[in-house]
C-alpha cells in the first residue's frame, strides 16, 4: 500500500482534488481508498452503545453497519503509518486529505489567501509537486501542476508513488 497526503490550508481545492483523482486513478486500474485526517475531531461512540460495549468487552474491530453506510472502528497504533496500513491492507494507494506532518509523500494545494497564506509551504515541507493557478517560487525538484489538469495530477503520483 502507498500512500499520498493532499495538504494545504482551508478551501484550497483539497477535498475537490481527491474527487477528481479517485475515478481517474480507479479507472487505470488502481484500488484506491481515503483518508481524511481530522486533528481537532475525536470520533466518539456512545459509550452505552452496544457497539461500545463489544470494544470494552475486548473487540479487536467493530463495524457498525446501517442502511446509509458502515463505520469500522479499532484502536489506531502508535504509528500513523502503521494504522493506515492496517486499515488498507490490499489497497493500491491511499490519498490522504491533510496530514501535513506525516510520514508520506505530499502534494500541495495551494490557493493565495490574504488571510491565510501569500507563499506556499513547499519550501518549508517537503512537496513531491503542488497544485495552483498562482505563479510562484519553488525550491527545485518541486513539479508545479495545473488544478484543472487531474489526469496530469494522477500521471505524476504514478511516476513518483505508485
Amino acid at each position: 500500500m502507498r500512500a499520498v497526503s493532499i495538504i494545504g490550508h482551508k478551501k484550497t481545492g483539497k477535498t475537490r482534488l481527491i474527487e477528481e483523482l479517485i475515478p481517474i486513478l480507479q479507472a487505470r486500474g488502481y484500488r484506491v481508498g481515503t483518508v481524511k485526517h481530522a486533528p481537532h475531531t475525536l470520533i466518539q461512540e456512545d459509550p452505552n452503545a452496544d457497539s461500545a460495549r463489544h470494544r470494552e468487552a475486548g473487540a479487536e474491530r467493530t463495524l457498525l453497519i446501517g442502511e446509509d453506510g458502515a463505520a469500522l472502528f479499532f484502536d489506531p497504533a502508535g504509528d500513523i503509518a502503521e494504522t493506515i496500513e492496517r486499515a488498507f491492507a490490499g489497497f493500491d494507494l491511499v490519498l490522504i486529505e491533510g496530514m501535513k506532518h506525516g510520514p508520506f509523500p505530499k502534494l500541495e494545494v495551494f490557493r493565495p489567501s490574504r488571510t491565510l497564506r501569500t507563499e506556499p509551504l513547499a519550501g518549508e515541507i517537503e512537496v513531491i509537486g503542488i497544485v495552483t493557478a498562482a505563479h510562484v517560487a519553488l525550491p527545485d525538484g518541486v513539479e508545479v501542476l495545473s488544478p484543472r489538469d487531474p489526469e496530469g495530477i494522477a500521471d505524476l503520483i504514478e511516476e513518483r508513488i505508485l
